[in-house]
């Protein structure tokens, strides 16, 4: 990557995402976040420079800097995905930790963040702005959807289908070959044995809906 990056949120995902990047020999330019008390304060010599919607800064990305987008809350990270694409044309990079593995055979799409010691297997096809926590593993042939959140240690077995928006929290166990439909929520440590319908949480071993 030759430009530097620009990272939207300087929580504990944008400190994520610095340490990748830096890790990757990625310069930062600096952090965009909405909470005022942190505009001014460093992080590892990065600065917070102002809000997302901050056009003295907006208005390089793309020509002179890439974006990240390194904040958790769903809704949040697909309204500033929307803004970079339709007004400034710009896609989010990935931010992939140096010591993730990810098969050659395995489709990753853009403005995802694949954290430390995350695995993805063969053939299996990662969507846009997707978070894969520390050591989560999605097997062989697995589709993953858009705005998908994998928790740290997290086990997404072959064949399964994650559709968009979907939430699979820390030490979960997806099964070989279940659905889990747009926006379910599978709890921290469940054990998924049976398709999971849009919009449902479920939680449990094995999982039940809640």
């Amino acid at each position: 990557m030759e430009n530097p990056v620009l990272i939207f949120g300087a929580g504990d995902l944008g400190m994520q995402a610095l340490d990748i990047f830096r890790r990757n020999n990625v310069l930062v330019y600096g952090f965009l976040d909405d909470h005022a008390e942190l505009h001014g304060k460093e992080f590892g010599e990065v600065s917070v420079l102002g809000n997302t919607d901050d056009t003295n800064y907006l208005n390089i990305i793309g020509s002179k800097c890439e974006a990240f987008i390194a904040i958790g809350e769903r809704s949040v990270r697909e309204r500033l995905v929307e803004s970079l694409n339709e007004e400034y044309k710009n896609m989010p990079v990935n931010a992939i930790h140096d010591s993730a593995v990810i098969s050659g055979m395995a489709s990753i799409g853009h403005g995802n963040l694949i954290a430390a010691r995350a695995t993805i297997g063969a053939r299996t096809v990662v969507g846009h702005h997707c978070l894969v926590q520390t050591g989560a593993i999605i097997d062989t042939s697995a589709i993953v959807g858009d705005f998908v959140t994998i928790g740290a240690g997290a086990i997404v077995n072959d064949r399964v289908t994650l559709a968009d928006g979907v939430f699979i929290g820390s030490g979960a166990v997806i099964v070989a070959g279940i659905q889990v439909g747009k926006n379910a929520r599978i709890g921290a440590g469940s054990v998924v044995v049976e398709n999971v319908p849009a919009g449902a949480t479920y939680f449990g071993n094995p999982a039940r809906k809640i």
